[in-house]
């Protein structure tokens, strides 16, 4: 897609000023289009339909849909002034968007909340799996004042797959495999994060997501299609509860960087100090021949070393 100006946008506005009303015919495939309560707490959700197959016409379609005012006085557009939207483009399955500075002139929570609607919208087309936001063609920044980066939506879903509501946003240090899973590699990595769900939760379900595109320099240690039975905390002790996947998987990647990368990880939060590991239920076991899960594991950062 050619980058669009902004006189080309608002012409795509007005040709697709219709797109969005309510009464549309039901005809097509059903999309989601994410959008923002009246009170600015949490994401909410209408309904289109389209035939259009194009991706494309369809990031057209949807970013004209993320501006659109509905007669639905409890929701607001995710981007509530359409001419802060300077262009948008899409190369290699990747959206970038570049707002005006009004975008970063938001409140917190409700740029927070805009961005999870963004994001969230587009990424149902199927060739697009990331997005990235610029404001006047720079990054967008963090409150921390770290830039956002790359995102994809799985860095706006609880653990149950629903839209985020309460957000918060929290700054992980997790570690990965180096590229002979024989170290470990650090990364500092921000998360924005239904706060429903416990802090040494959400460290095992990035872990278990893998390493980010931009992470160079990092590879995954965890089968992705290992499922969390719990997490939970006592006394400074982090009990791990995973299912049978984790003790199957094959990922090249030595035993005790495996171990220690979650460890290690969770340790870095305040109310941890050591972890336990058990596979539904039951820690009477050992993890490839070498690492028995009824002992309780403290930080080992000479593995870290080793991944230089």
């Amino acid at each position: 897609m050619k980058k669009v100006a902004i006189l080309i946008w608002m012409f795509v506005l007005m040709l697709c000023a219709g797109c969005g009303k309510e009464n549309q015919p039901r005809e097509g495939q059903a999309y989601t289009i994410y959008e923002v309560n009246k009170e600015e707490t949490k994401v909410v959700e209408r309904t289109i339909y389209t035939t259009e197959t194009d991706s494309d016409e369809l990031v057209k379609l949807f970013m004209n849909e993320l501006c659109f005012v509905t007669d639905n006085a409890e929701s607001r557009p995710a981007i509530l002034n359409a001419e802060s939207l300077l262009s948008f483009d899409m190369i290699e399955g990747n959206v970038t968007i570049d707002f005006s500075s009004e975008y970063s002139s938001m409140p917190v929570m409700r740029e927070i909340l805009a961005r999870a609607a963004i994001v969230r919208t587009l990424t149902q087309i199927e060739d697009v799996k990331y997005v990235t936001i610029l404001v006047e063609g720079n990054p967008l920044l963090n409150r921390s004042g770290v830039p956002v980066g790359v995102m994809t939506a799985e860095q706006f879903l609880d653990n149950s797959g629903n839209v985020i509501n309460t957000e918060e946003i929290a700054s992980l240090s997790l570690y990965f495999a180096d590229e002979d899973g024989k170290g470990l590699v650090p990364v500092n990595r921000e998360v924005v994060y239904s706060s429903n769900i416990p802090l040494e939760k959400l460290v095992v379900e990035q872990l278990i997501k893998g390493v980010r595109e931009d992470e160079e320099g990092a590879y995954p240690v965890l089968d992705p299609n290992i499922k969390i039975n719990a997490v939970t905390v006592r006394d400074g002790v982090c009990y791990v509860n995973l299912d049978s996947t984790f003790l199957a998987q094959t990922t090249g990647v030595s035993a005790e960087v495996t171990i220690y990368s979650m460890v290690n990880s969770l340790v870095e939060l305040s109310d941890v100090n050591k972890v336990q590991f058990s596979v539904n239920g039951e820690n009477e076991l050992t993890f490839k021949e070498t690492m028995p899960l009824s002992e309780v594991y403290g930080r080992n950062l000479e593995l870290v070393g080793e991944a230089e």
